[in-house]
């Protein structure tokens, strides 16, 4: 795990796919977690700011302190995120998504509530392959940025199905055939969504702080694949 910034107050690191930020009744069979190994990496104690989902990869935020954390926090709604993803099909022009989205009850959710829920997507690149993986002879995925306004549960994820373009590698909302065949002919068997890019109002210098995060690993191997330059 490659450490992306870090100050007397802060640490960011680029973390992997697969990874917990901490331990979850929700994943019992987890048995490493970001919060440990950063606090390995820094000799530090350490506190989230934010989270990630298991599968997705990229910047995650910490604090050295709980106070510094809840300052973080409480400027939260400044906060700009930036993802990556790879869909199926092609998004052929920029989306904005305003569609609220219900608790869910599997994370200890209401799920008679409405949330509102916003996010911004624009397509950076597509790309169109051989091979019949539904019923076209040729099959066609798109890079996708997405911007969520909020942070609820699945929220990229859950806008994307809506649009019909499901991320690749997506178990839940995606298509077992997609998934399937990215992960065998392209050995890249995980959620294709990176958090690529965090900027949030520093609580001591009260400036803008952006962190990037570059893809590593099957992610970074497919767009390489595929020509995108990144």
């Amino acid at each position: 795990m490659e450490i992306l910034y870090q100050d007397e107050h802060l640490v960011a690191v680029n973390k992997p796919s697969g990874l917990l930020v901490h331990k979850s009744w929700v994943a019992k069979d987890a048995k490493e977690f970001a919060l440990q190994t950063v606090r390995n990496l820094t000799g530090k104690h350490v506190f989230p700011i934010h989270r990630l989902d298991r599968p997705t990869s990229g910047v995650l935020l910490f604090a050295f302190s709980g106070e510094m954390g809840r300052a973080v926090q409480e400027n939260w709604e400044q906060a700009e995120k930036t993802y990556w993803a790879v869909v199926r099909g092609w998004l052929q022009e920029p989306k904005f998504v305003d569609h609220p989205l219900k608790g869910m009850a599997d994370y200890g959710q209401d799920s008679d509530t409405l949330q509102e829920a916003q996010t911004a997507f624009r397509p950076l690149d597509t790309v169109e392959i051989h091979a019949q993986i539904d019923r076209y002879p040729t099959s066609r995925f798109s890079w996708v940025e997405a911007k969520p306004k909020q942070g609820r549960t699945h929220q990229i994820r859950r806008h994307l199905k809506h649009l019909s373009h499901p991320i690749i590698g997506d178990a839940r909302y995606g298509k077992g055939t997609y998934n399937r065949y990215i992960a065998e002919h392209y050995q890249c068997p995980r959620l294709l969504l990176h958090a690529q890019t965090l900027s949030v109002p520093h609580p001591v210098t009260e400036k803008t702080l952006t962190i990037s995060a570059p893809l590593e690993g099957p992610m970074a191997d497919l767009f390489q694949t595929f020509n995108w330059n990144t």
